[in-house]
């Protein structure tokens, strides 16, 4: 019932036309970056299973569509038993993807097909966006400790819990959201808020009794009342005494005012007084922009709290994903779909589709390539390729290898894809950014990275568009 009304609408016009056993295939893409990103962070396929894997209709759900009066009783009845029976690929959690690639391709009975683009659309645009989010926070702190803040500013539970996990993936160490840590086996972070420190007769007092319940973890939070005059200087006298105990103390973390400021100052106090290796941790409405600037201005913090920015993509607050048909199979024959619009960004790509990644001898993604799923390339011979939208824009690329994307997740209904642990996927993350160049990483003006159509598939698109072949069935070129 997670679906939009128009949905179960086309179904029932489906059944009704007779058409409702014809196979479809859609992708999902998205047309646009975020902000000043080149790439997105693919994530949300783990829901997106467990969400096949459960779509059904209760009788209570029967009973409500049928107050509707818009469904006859075999429509009913179909919904009633319904279980998804098609085939889903998609690329794994943590693959950079790029606009116009397929994320996933469905390929199902049409009223299948239909059913399940809401859900996916929500699923994969929420976390694909909070993942390339926490993607741009990890890199602008350049190897510090990044931490997910963001549960209380989230849009609702679900985006918090979800949100969390999508920020693990594109790099967070940790997250203050205890069910996530629960849920996904991800560490949990957090020390005090201000209430604490205000609940006690004086800040001494305060770092005291935290020190005495947590003297192996003791991490302060100085700004309640004068960072430099009174925090800072507290937290010492209480570092001196963990010490005198046996204890070592973790640090202190800022949470309003000039960080970079009160930080070098903070760690000068702490340094003079002999904890060198106390960190500084900073809260306080930080985003990529920010820690990438407190950077370049010699801030002393050493692990970042980011919380609404990120868990709210502050900056960008949907990624625009789409869910297009590409083709029809009638009588076991492709038949090509494309979408054709006054606005260029929304004309779609046809076909049954497959996306390749292009690597040099070294390893380092040089290029993805959007194929006919029926292509075979040759690693072993020079390959060309080219703008789709400036043609003349083309280079030939020898000595490289060639990795497929989408991989197989249903295979007639069944799930065949066993999905990884959170940390795995983080590290694969990790890895897959570090086989792009800098330039293409970099947080303000990235270099575009390349993202070509296969000669192949480029014909039949402009095939199809010069036949304005919306609704024309154009066989796939030979």
């Amino acid at each position: 019932m997670m679906t939009d009304f128009y949905q179960l609408t086309m179904m029932y016009g489906y059944q009704k036309e007779h058409i409702d056993d014809r196979r479809a295939v859609f992708d999902v893409f998205y047309r646009r970056n975020s902000a000043n990103s080149v790439y997105a962070v693919a994530a949300g396929l783990e829901q997106m299973i467990d969400y096949i894997n459960h779509l059904s209709f209760s009788k209570e759900d029967i009973e409500y569509l049928r107050s509707q009066n818009c469904f006859d009783e075999t429509f009913l009845s179909y919904l009633a038993n319904f279980h998804f029976s098609g085939d889903i690929w998609a690329v794994p959690e943590g693959t950079l993807v790029f606009p116009y690639e397929p994320i996933v391709r469905v390929e199902a009975p049409i009223m299948e097909a239909q059913l399940v683009e809401t859900a996916m659309l929500n699923i994969i645009n929420h976390q694909t966006l909070i993942a390339t989010k926490a993607s741009r926070v990890v890199e602008a702190a350049q190897g510090d400790l990044v931490m997910e803040f963001g549960l209380r500013r989230a849009q609702g539970p679900d985006a918090g819990i979800y949100g969390a996990r999508a920020a693990i993936i594109g790099g967070c160490r940790a997250t203050s959201n205890v069910l996530t840590g629960q849920l996904f086996d991800v560490p949990i972070s957090g020390t005090h808020a201000h209430s604490w420190v205000m609940s006690f007769p004086t800040e001494l007092d305060a770092f005291r009794a935290y020190a005495a319940v947590y003297p192996d973890a003791c991490l302060l939070l100085v700004d309640t009342y004068d960072t430099l005059k009174s925090g800072v200087p507290n937290a010492i006298t209480v570092f001196k005494e963990l010490r005198a105990k046996g204890y070592e103390p973790k640090g202190i973390r800022l949470d309003s005012g000039d960080l970079a400021y009160l930080s070098i100052q903070a760690r000068k106090m702490l340094d003079e007084a002999g904890f060198p290796q106390a960190t500084i941790t900073a809260s306080s409405d930080l985003d990529e922009e920010v820690i990438w600037d407190l950077k370049a201005q010699g801030a002393k913090i050493n692990a970042w709290g980011v919380g609404t920015r990120l868990i709210t993509g502050n900056d960008c607050p949907a990624l625009g994903g789409v869910y297009k048909m590409s083709a029809e199979i009638v009588d076991g024959k492709i038949i090509p779909k494309i979408k054709i619009s006054e606005n260029i960004e929304k004309v779609t790509n046809p076909g049954k589709k497959k996306l390749l990644r292009i690597y040099d001898a070294g390893g380092m993604a040089v290029a993805d390539l959007i194929c006919l799923y029926d292509e075979q390339i040759d690693p072993a011979k020079p390959l060309t390729i080219f703008d789709p939208n400036n043609t003349w824009k083309m280079m030939t690329i020898t000595d490289y290898s060639i990795r497929e994307l989408l991989v197989p997740v249903f295979e007639n209904g069944s799930q065949v894809y066993t999905c990884p642990p959170l940390k795995q996927i983080q590290a694969y993350c990790t890895q897959e950014l570090s086989t792009f160049w800098a330039q293409y990483r970099r947080l303000n003006k990235p270099h575009v990275y390349k993202v070509d159509l296969s000669a192949k598939l480029f014909r039949l698109r402009e095939q199809m568009l010069r036949r304005g072949s919306a609704i024309t069935n154009v066989p796939e070129l030979q």
